[in-house]
């Protein structure tokens, strides 16, 4: 993997890519972020070398690289999850790339749907904790040591700081943004009645298919990490109707400006 990395990093140095100091990866229906970076230069996933490629079809392909809020961002446009296939350590990929590109923080949006009956769909959630029910870990493999530390201590794996001033923000622009725990699962078929009242049992506030990978390999590389949830649906057992993907899409894309307004009030503190 280490000669891949390096192969994948200069390409991307060759196309311009210069120590970014901030990563964001952009969900399901997140993508309007992009229309507020200076764009410096950008890279089609199926173009880089070793990259997975999205196929999911609401999710586009490619890294971006440019200007937010006066810092230097490189942004996944698009990201990976082990539903279509990919291995974990495919997933999370990308994130081991930013890191040797020069980022030292990464935020990162999702869509989840809110197993906290007190969350309504439309609102946000910052993750505080995560359950993952992914069936197993992107540090997984040999010759793992050799990236970070095997063992690596997850008892805060979202950065406090981060947080707080996510909070702060999210007050200032009257943004409901609640805090709770996240559970990321397998996917790509939805959750049955038992299954969510499993998940609240457990403790989850919100549920995806997504995200904790990535928060694992980010706290193996000593990043500080952060990440919010748009709720674009309601997990209620005892009411359960057929979900319809194209009404998620469209509350995600609903929910986009306060979390546009999160992430770049956020960039210009860090």
């Amino acid at each position: 993997m280490i000669d891949q990395i390096i192969e994948s990093t200069e390409y991307l140095q060759s196309k311009g890519f210069d120590q970014p100091e901030i990563g964001i990866i952009l969900g399901t229906g997140l993508g309007q972020l992009v229309d507020e970076i200076d764009i410096i230069a950008e890279a089609s996933y199926n173009h880089i070398p070793n990259f997975p490629t999205a196929t999911v079809e609401f999710h586009k392909g490619k890294l971006i690289y440019g200007i937010l809020e006066g810092k230097k961002v490189v942004v996944m446009q698009g990201r990976f999850h082990v539903y279509e296939g990919y291995s974990l350590q495919d997933v999370t990929f990308p994130v081991r790339i930013m890191e040797k590109l020069g980022i030292t923080t990464l935020l990162v949006s999702n869509a989840s749907g809110a197993i906290n009956l007190d969350y309504k769909k439309g609102e946000l959630m910052l993750i505080d904790d995560h359950i993952n029910l992914q069936g197993g870990s992107p540090l997984a493999f040999k010759g793992v040591s050799e990236l970070g530390e095997r063992f690596t201590d997850m008892s805060a794996p979202y950065d406090a700081d981060i947080n707080s001033k996510f909070e702060n923000i999210a007050k200032e622009h009257n943004i409901t943004l609640h805090k709770g725990v996240y559970a990321s699962v397998v996917g790509p078929q939805l959750e049955t009645r038992a299954e969510y009242r499993m998940l609240k049992i457990m403790g989850s506030d919100a549920v995806g298919m997504s995200t904790v990978p990535e928060i694992i390999v980010a706290n193996h590389l000593n990043l500080k990490v952060a990440a919010v949830s748009v709720l674009t649906d309601e997990c209620d057992p005892e009411n359960l109707k057929p979900v319809d993907i194209s009404e998620i899409i469209a509350m995600a894309g609903k929910a986009e400006p306060n979390m546009i307004t999160l992430f770049k009030e956020l960039i210009k503190t860090l």
